[in-house]
């Protein structure tokens, strides 16, 4: 009988997914996940700390490889790729935001956000640069792109890690706690502009997040617990475009 493949219409899936860490004391950190997010899907991951969240994630984002079960990104079994094709891959087709921005501080805007088309290229071109002045004009921030990082302030200088996290146009985004670091009415501002991300341009996200409020604002809701995952449920309380 032949393995199965990833279902259509995912961008990502997992299947039978295992991580385990130590070699004389083995701790199982993850236990046999099976999980799917759907092209243009809005997800959000909850659960509570120490329960396998970053560990998923860093798998999901192909940062780290499973230590056994398989990893399918828009029907690629990502399990054979050595670690440049692997590198390659994911810079293809998954984006990354985190809660703290990590933008460099000696680059302005623009040159934090076409780092990657840059790490991706090799050269500099004038389609590059201007994807990165777009994608900052998008998040509302056209007349900061030759301001510092260390310029901006908090709210901007994570909607130029948005911004970043779009450049090389992903299929999906992986956004871990992409709000933690903001007050409530930033926050919510950042959110809003990555549902709105998501509903104009089809890119699916899937966020963690430990806020509630978010969390009940997204399509569905995966809450992962001690390494399995113990809820799995769409959201019909998530707020609609008007």
């Amino acid at each position: 009988m032949a393995e199965p493949g990833p279902a259509a219409g995912s961008v990502i899936e997992l299947q039978g997914v295992v991580r385990e860490f130590g070699t004389h004391v083995v701790t199982r950190v993850l236990h046999g996940i099976d999980l799917r997010v759907r092209v243009g899907e809005f997800a959000a991951l909850i659960g509570p700390s120490g329960s396998g969240k970053s560990t998923l994630l860093h798998l999901m984002g192909l940062l780290d490889r499973p230590t056994a079960g398989q990893i399918f990104v828009l029907g690629q079994d990502t399990t054979g790729l050595d670690d440049e094709a692997l590198t390659q891959f994911r810079g293809r087709t998954i984006g990354f935001i985190f809660q703290f921005h990590h933008l460099l501080p000696a680059f302005s805007a623009l040159e934090n956000v076409f780092l990657p088309s840059l790490a991706a290229r090799g050269v500099p071109d004038v389609e590059m640069r201007e994807r990165a002045e777009q994608l900052l004009r998008r998040v509302g921030l056209g007349d900061r792109l030759h301001f510092l990082a260390t310029d901006l302030s908090g709210g901007q200088q994570q909607r130029v890690a948005v911004a970043r996290s779009l450049v090389n146009a992903p299929s999906l985004v992986l956004a871990d706690e992409p709000t933690g670091n903001l007050d409530t009415q930033t926050a919510d501002e950042v959110f809003e502009l990555l549902r709105q991300i998501n509903r104009e341009e089809g890119t699916a996200f899937l966020v963690v997040t430990h806020d509630p409020r978010l969390a009940n604002r997204c399509d569905r809701i995966i809450e992962l617990v001690d390494g399995k995952i113990c809820c799995d449920r769409s959201n019909s309380l998530a707020r609609r475009p008007s």
